[in-house]
């Protein structure tokens, strides 16, 4: 847009002035400044932005990157898989000191508990088949309440 408006204005500029205002550059010998349609300064200023948001996204990006080879580096320490060494550098390029956000942290833990979880006594029977948990309790309640009965009545106890 403000090219356009540019030519527009700068032609008719120059016909009114009859072409008098010195030595002008040809198209092809612009600077990268003036082609942009800033000043030096403009210029250089917008150069040293993009390399500094470039910078910023790549910085971003390795952090993500050792974020994610950490879960894999703990999912490989659970199951006790070989270590990546790949995993290993991306996790040390960005320092060593990885944390989780907070949703991958929250798989991790969830992850955790279910583990616990199956390795319980309880977890162990509910994997067998025909056993229905909740007639056990009941049994197993029941029982106990006969043995506080029956230790009552004792004359020993």
């Amino acid at each position: 847009m403000a090219f356009m408006v540019k030519s527009m204005v700068g032609g008719q500029l120059k016909n009114l002035t009859g072409g008098l205002g010195g030595e002008e550059k040809s198209e092809g010998e612009k600077t990268p400044a003036e082609a942009q349609g800033m000043t030096r300064e403009e210029y250089e200023e917008y150069q040293r932005q993009l390399v500094e948001e470039k910078m910023e996204r790549d910085a971003q990006f390795a952090q993500r990157k050792a974020e994610r080879a950490t879960v894999r580096s703990h999912f490989r320490e659970k199951y006790r898989l070989p270590k990546n060494e790949t995993d290993d550098n991306q996790i040390q390029l960005v320092g060593g000191d990885v944390e989780l956000p907070k949703e991958l942290a929250k798989m991790i833990e969830q992850d955790n508990e279910e583990e616990e979880e199956k390795n319980s006594v309880i977890g162990q029977l509910s994997n067998i088949q025909n056993l229905d948990l909740d007639s056990l309790k009941d049994k197993a309640s029941a029982t106990l309440d006969d043995l506080k009965q029956s230790a009552e009545k004792c004359a020993v106890m």
